[in-house]
C-alpha cells in the first residue's frame, strides 16, 4: 500500500530483457535501507526487489502484464522514475489510498504554464465497460500519475487536468514529460468499489 507521495525521482541504469520479462535495475539513495522481497513502487507501479548490489543500486523485474498495462517498458538507461516505499501503517496519509495497481496508461496532450505552476492534460481510451470499473476521474478527487498523488480538475470523460506545483515538477519526473509522454494511471480504489457495487445492486 503506498500513498502517492513520491520520495525520489531516481535513475534507472541498466534495463535487461528476459523473455517477456524485464529486469530494471535503479540507483537511488535509499538502497541501504531496502531488503529483498520489499515492495517499491515504480512510476506507480508496485514491484518487489529480487537484487541489492553493493554500488547503490538495486533490481526488481516487470512481467509481461505489467509490461502491457503501464509505461515501463518504454523506459531507457538514463530515465528517471518516480519511487515510492510501502507506507508505514502508524504514519499520516499525505496523499490517498494507492495500491500500485497501475490500471492503464494515458498520453500527455497539453502542458499549460500558470503563474509559476503547470497545468498538465492526459487523455487515456475508454473502451467498453471500463466505465463500469471506475475508470474515471471526478471533480476534486483523486488520481495518481505516474505514482503520484494529484488532484483532478477539468474532469472528462477520457482526459483530466492537474496542476503541478514547481516542488512536484522539480523532485518527480512530471519535469521530464512532455506532449506526447505515456504516463501511468491509477485510478481512486474508492471510487472503484462504487462502481462496482453500482453495477451489481439490482435495479429498483
Amino acid at each position: 500500500m503506498f500513498s502517492g507521495i513520491v520520495e525520489e525521482a531516481a535513475t534507472v541504469v541498466r534495463v535487461t530483457k528476459d523473455g517477456g520479462n524485464v529486469h530494471l535495475t535503479i540507483r537511488a539513495s535509499f538502497v541501504d535501507e531496502l531488503k529483498i522481497d520489499q515492495s517499491v513502487a515504480h512510476n506507480g507501479v508496485c514491484l518487489t526487489v529480487v537484487a541489492l548490489h553493493g554500488d547503490g543500486t538495486y533490481t526488481v523485474t516487470a512481467i509481461e502484464e505489467t509490461l502491457r498495462r503501464s509505461n515501463l517498458g518504454l523506459l531507457c538507461e538514463g530515465d528517471r522514475v518516480n519511487l515510492e516505499r510501502c507506507m508505514i501503517m502508524n504514519g499520516r496519509l499525505d496523499g490517498h489510498i494507492v495500491q500500485g495497481h497501475v490500471d492503464c496508461t494515458a498520453r500527455c496532450v497539453d502542458i499549460e504554464e500558470v503563474e509559476g505552476s503547470r497545468y498538465f492534460k492526459f487523455r487515456y481510451e475508454v473502451a467498453p465497460g471500463l466505465l463500469r470499473k471506475g475508470y474515471l476521474t471526478v471533480e476534486k478527487g483523486s488520481v495518481t500519475v505516474n505514482g503520484v498523488s494529484l488532484t483532478v480538475c477539468d474532469s472528462e470523460p477520457d482526459s483530466f487536468r492537474v496542476a503541478i506545483i514547481p516542488y512536484t515538477f522539480e523532485h518527480t519526473n512530471f519535469g521530464d514529460i512532455r506532449v506526447g509522454s505515456t504516463v501511468n494511471l491509477e485510478f481512486d480504489i474508492i471510487g472503484k468499489y462504487i462502481a462496482r457495487i453500482a453495477e451489481l445492486s439490482p435495479a429498483e
